[in-house]
């Protein structure tokens, strides 16, 4: 169980919010691509964030921002749950990548195995490692933790779509 207790975070993981976050981005994709599937598919990306972390989360996730209703499943009270569940969507999600692209050159293979390899030993890292010593400290991992989306953009533009 993960000895975080968040209180307070109503803009980044309420359920409203989380529509709102998912509404924004998806125009944005739309703007730029002018794809809708594919905003539609970003929009609900975004939104799942807030559905896995309903899963995961112990009650403390507001349904808007000022709401005194809290939800949450708590799967993050049983490690062996949380590992199984967790470990089987990064499981899933990668094998849907590896399907669905292939590297165009050695940077498309060996950047994304060893963000793969990367964000495993982070995740491992946060279940058995001690929580951070103050909020500023988790508030600076949290914030570094951007480079991951760098280099999933970057390993992402060295990769390309498999048609079936």
């Amino acid at each position: 169980m993960t000895p975080l207790d968040f209180v307070h975070y109503p803009i980044s993981h309420s359920l409203l919010m989380g529509i709102v976050w998912g509404t924004v981005f998806a125009v944005i994709y739309w703007a730029v691509r002018k794809y809708f599937k594919g905003a539609l598919v970003c929009g609900v990306g975004v939104l799942s964030h807030w559905v896995l972390d309903f899963v995961t989360h112990r009650p403390d996730l507001p349904l808007f921002p000022g709401s005194e209703t809290f939800v949450g499943l708590g799967l993050w009270f049983s490690v062996g749950a949380t590992l199984v569940v967790e470990v089987f969507i990064f499981g899933v999600g990668v094998w849907f990548y590896i399907k669905s692209t292939r590297a165009v050159d050695r940077m498309g293979s060996v950047g994304f195995w060893s963000l793969v390899v990367l964000l495993l030993l982070v995740y491992i890292g946060n279940l058995f490692g001690d929580p951070p010593p103050n909020p500023e400290v988790l508030a600076w991992v949290a914030h570094s933790q951007w480079i991951l989306i760098a280099w999933g953009y970057w390993v992402d533009r060295h990769r390309e779509v498999v048609v079936h």
